[in-house]
């Protein structure tokens, strides 16, 4: 489904990813989770074509397409969603019509019925009271309230690869158990592959995750189960495991970085 390789970023002449190396099959559900600013979020935005991010090195493919030179649309119509860490509201248009933007579908138009019914089963889905599809996008909307939303639009897109950059950042344990819930759902109903950027393990518990990746200073350094992984951040946390790393696999870039 997606194979990234030898892959090198820059942002604002940064260099931030550093020879990164991913492989995410059909129907794969990867974790990806590193200390913040190892570059997760620079990932998930090189991803789905953010011109900012320049790509230096390195190859993209998704389903044996190469992504070098596609734009965000393009990207879109092949069938990558993304779901934002940060959802910005959008004065003056209403949550209903996003949903159907995202489904390929034109805005409501109210001459055709009393009630626009497609976007409510996802308004629905995510635990969002109906009168949010007048609503206009995440205006005032509360942290869970926007990752609900943005749930909402990613569901209508029904893509193949979705990327969810911390989509449990800002919500409380109720909701939460809801997101993790329907979102592992919508990924099998779906047949969706996914990529969870996220800072703890606590939605992985609702999802069935394959691989577990941990990222630091612009590299993944380790994957596996997440039952063998993830124990180890609790134990160690994220320079521990790095160290552990180094001694179990003479890792040279990860050496470099503990030494300094």
């Amino acid at each position: 489904m997606l194979e990234v390789t030898d892959l090198w970023v820059s942002v604002a002449d940064k260099e931030v990813l550093r020879g990164l190396n991913l492989s995410i099959r059909v129907g794969e559900t990867h974790a990806l989770l590193g200390p913040n600013a190892c570059g997760k979020s620079t990932l998930a935005m090189t991803l789905i074509g953010y011109p900012q991010y320049k790509v230096k090195r390195g190859t993209i493919y998704f389903e044996g397409r190469n992504l070098a030179g596609k734009s965000i649309y393009e990207r879109e119509k092949l069938g990558i969603a993304l779901a934002y860490q940060a959802p910005p509201a959008v004065m003056g248009v209403k949550l209903r019509d996003m949903i159907r933007f995202s489904a390929g579908k034109s805005p409501w138009n109210p001459l055709l019925g009393e009630r626009e019914e497609f976007s409510l089963p996802f308004i629905r889905s995510v635990g969002l009271a109906e009168s949010f599809i007048e609503r206009d996008v995440n205006l005032g909307f509360s942290g869970g309230e926007k990752k609900k939303s943005e749930l909402a639009q990613l569901f209508a897109m029904r893509p193949e690869l979705m990327i969810l950059d911390e989509p449990d950042s800002g919500v409380d344990i109720d909701a939460l158990k809801l997101i993790g819930n329907e979102l592992g759902t919508a990924i099998e109903e779906f047949g969706s592959s996914a990529l969870l950027i996220t800072h703890h393990r606590h939605i992985l518990q609702y999802l069935r995750v394959n691989v577990a990746h941990i990222m630091h200073e612009g590299r993944i350094i380790s994957s596996g189960e997440p039952e063998r992984i993830l124990p180890k951040i609790e134990e160690l946390g994220y320079e521990g495991h790095l160290k552990e790393v180094v001694i179990a696999e003479g890792n040279p870039f990860a050496k470099a970085n503990v030494n300094g």
